[in-house]
Order: C-alpha cells, then structure tokens, then sequence
C-alpha cells in the first residue's frame, strides 16, 4: 500500500481526533469553576470568565478561520492555530496573575473554530460517502466531546489542583498540533483565500457585543432596558455588516449563499435547537450538584457531577456512527426531526423524573443521542445547497450560530432560575427546574419548524 493511501485511510481519524481534542480543551473552563475561584481568589462570577471568554474567542475566530481556509492556506492556518490554543495551554499551567489565565483561556477558545475546516478537509480529500460520514462525525466530535473533558477535568483538579487539570489541556493541544502536523494533507486550491478585514472586524464586534450581553443573567435582571438596547445596538451591527458583506466582492461570508432557504432554515434550526439542548444541558449539570439538604439535588463534587456527562458523550458519537446508516434511509430532514423528537424526551424525562439520580441520568443520556444525531444531520442540509469551495466558509458559519444557541441556552436557564427564588436559600426553588424545562421543550419546538424548509435544495 503507497504512503499516499495509507494516509487517506488515517485522514478520518486525524481529522477526528483533531475536533475532539478542540472539543475537550473548550469544555475545561466548566467544570472548574468553583477550583479557579479559590485558587485566585476571585468570584465565581469572575471564574466563569475563564469559560465565557473561550466561548467568545471561538465565536469570532471562527468565520475568520473559515474564509482563511478556503483558499490554499488551510492546512497553515489549522497549525498555527493549534499552536496557538497550545500557547494558551501554557500560560494557563502555571500560577500567573489571573488576567494572564483569561489570555490563555482565550487563545485556546481559538481552537473551537478549527472544525469547519476540517469538515472543508474531509469533503476535499475523502471519496463522497467517507466525507458524508467523517463531516457527520466531525460535527457530533465538536459538540459531544464536551463530555470528555468534564470527569478528568473534575478527577485532576479533585486529586491535584487546577492547574493539573490545565496541564492535561495543554499535553492534548500539543498531541493535536503533532497529529495534524503529519496528518493533514495540503488544500487543494492553487490560490490564497482573500479576507475581508473590515468586515471580520465589524462581525466580531457584534458577536461579541451580542454574546456578553445574553451571557449575563445578573443585568438583565437589574437593568432589562440598558441590556435590551445593547442587545438591539448589536443585532443593528450584525445588520450593517450584512449589507455590507452583500456588496463586496470577496466577502467575509458568502451572505448570499446563506440565504438560500435550506441554509438559512437549518441556521434557524441550529439556533433554536442549540439554546434548547445547551438549556437541558446547564440545567442538569447544576441540578446534580445542588446540595441534598437544600430539599431537592444530589450534592456531586466536580468529578461526580462530569461522570453524569460520560453518558452524554458515549450516546453523542453512538448517534454519530449511526446517522449516516439512518440518513440514508429516511433522509437528513427526517432524521433532524427525530433527533428534535429524541432531545423533547429528555425534556420530558428531567421535567417529571428527576426525584432519584437515575432521572437525571437517563435524561443526560437521551440527551446525548438526539444531540448527536442533530449535529450529524445537520452538516448534510448546508452541504446540499453550497458548493465545495465554500465548505468552511458555509460550515464556520453554522459553528457561530451553534455556539451563539449554546450561550442563549445557558442565558435562559440562568434567567429563569433566577425568576423562581428559594426563600432564605441562595438556590432557586425545585420548581424553578420544571419551568426552566418546558420552556427548552418550546425552544426545540420552535426548531422544529424550521426542519421542513431545510429540507429543500438549491435549482441548478
């Protein structure tokens, strides 16, 4: 067998392990929360910065890495960018002053917008059916594998400190810069990608404004007006920039590619399902760990509570492995309502049984599942209406529309527990949790409508 084959055959599993080790280093902040508090002597509300701040660094590299790996540069791009998530990796091992922990945070939440052009990879260099199914997989890696990284995480810092549980970050960001190194094979395309600057600059600006404004449960509460016209000020800049991006001749982001109505449904899908599924996810995880004299909760420390993600993320890339079997029976809009049918059932699962452990879990569990079929099913709709060339453009995209549900879902769970207060108690009331639940369920809902239009093609 010639070297040229044998690294086709390997190309899946690099791309793979790749998106999972992205995956794993953007879920760190999590579950050390509580760890990063004590450790610098910060809040909490501080500490969750170290999560926050990942997040909105992933947001806005990641159409920029997309429109930068649609030319020739991609395999260069994905390098330096995982070098760059190691050099994050190190600054957030040893004791430095906190604010150089939340630069090191930021660098690696770069890493999260490194899938997109590895699914451009896959469909560039793998036969059509491989593709299919390592993009699928790719897509249920980057969501999924948050789970991964919870247990060790909680396990490290429970027997070391945090910064054991960073040094694991960086020791699998390097793996992942060594993996890609020999792995990934150059782009195709003869030329560079041009990047439209201006326009990256003014779409960043409103993400971001857009990302902290419903990121932030306490304002909203205490002045809902301010962060109301702060939320318009940067929906009117993600407007400007539309426009914009409509007139240049080598945009950012292919605006009219996005508007075709099977792109534009499946976008709309991934947002609603996205805060829906992040929503069930965050409350779950805050639910088991609620202390049990509180009347309701089971009091899991760090390591206990990311054991009830192992689930999640066992059924997730189950569900991956799967949904190419299942969407070539009955069709990737089929197969997106059924995962919209599987995630409602976890809501159903968490709202009416969640007295004893095994509720929680189980929901965690179906959870999972419906999480990786939906972001299996997903890449299949863009693919069908864009051409080859704009993969990772198109793909980046729906990452920042995943990551913004993602946000909006821990938003709202945050706001409604807020809304339903524990008298005399710092933690909100059991019923807070049941509210919180059906409000998701309408939430998945709502993307459920948008499924049948995603389900449409382009005209030739």
């Amino acid at each position: 067998m010639s070297g040229h084959q044998t690294a086709g055959r390997l190309l899946p599993t690099t791309l793979v392990l790749v998106a999972l080790v992205s995956a794993v280093v953007g879920s760190l902040g999590a579950p050390l929360i509580t760890a990063v508090s004590a450790e610098y002597h910060v809040s909490l509300a501080a500490a969750q910065w170290t999560l926050t701040i990942a997040l909105l660094s992933g947001v806005v590299a990641t159409p920029i890495l997309g429109r930068l790996g649609s030319g020739s540069r991609r395999r260069p791009v994905v390098l330096v960018t995982l070098a760059t998530v190691a050099a994050g990796g190190a600054l957030s091992v040893p004791a430095l002053p906190f604010w150089l922990l939340l630069v090191g945070r930021a660098a690696q939440g770069v890493g999260l917008g490194v899938t997109a052009l590895l699914m451009a990879t896959a469909r560039e260099h793998l036969p059509p059916d491989r593709a299919a199914s390592t993009i699928a997989l790719l897509s249920v890696t980057s969501t999924a594998g948050i789970g991964v990284g919870y247990p060790l995480a909680g396990l490290l810092t429970d027997l070391a400190d945090v910064h054991a549980a960073y040094a694991l970050g960086l020791a699998v960001s390097v793996l992942a810069l060594v993996t890609a190194w020999l792995g990934l094979p150059d782009a195709k395309a003869s030329a560079p990608a041009r990047v439209d600057w201006t326009g990256g600059v003014l779409l960043a600006a409103g993400l971001l404004t857009l990302l902290i404004a419903i990121s932030q449960t306490g304002p909203w509460r205490d002045h809902p007006a301010l962060m109301g016209l702060v939320t318009a000020a940067a929906l009117a800049a993600l407007a400007v920039w539309t426009l914009i991006e409509t007139r240049r001749p080598a945009p950012l982001v292919d605006v009219r590619l996005l508007r075709h109505p099977a792109v534009a449904a499946a976008n709309t899908a991934m947002l609603a399902a996205g805060a829906g599924m992040y929503l069930l996810l965050s409350l779950i995880t805050r639910y088991v760990q609620t202390p049990s004299g509180v009347g309701y909760g089971f009091g899991l420390d760090t390591f206990r509570a990311g054991l009830v993600l192992v689930p999640f993320s066992v059924l997730g890339f189950a569900a991956g492995k799967l949904a190419p079997w299942m969407r070539r029976r009955a069709g990737a809009p089929s197969l997106l309502a059924g995962s919209v049918a599987v995630v409602l059932a976890a809501f159903a699962v968490f709202g009416t049984a969640r007295g004893d452990i095994s509720g929680p879990v189980v929901a965690m569990s179906v959870l999972g599942f419906g999480v990786g079929a939906f972001s299996a099913a997903m890449p299949a709709l863009i693919l069908g209406a864009v051409p080859p060339h704009e993969t990772a453009s198109a793909m980046s995209v729906n990452q920042v529309v995943r990551s913004t549900g993602f946000a909006l879902g821990s938003a709202l769970a945050g706001l409604i527990l807020a809304g339903h207060p524990r008298h005399g108690s710092p933690f909100p009331s059991d019923g807070g949790y049941t509210t919180a639940a059906w409000i998701g369920a309408a939430t998945m809902l709502l993307a459920a409508l948008a499924i049948p239009l995603a389900g449409r093609r382009p005209r030739a």
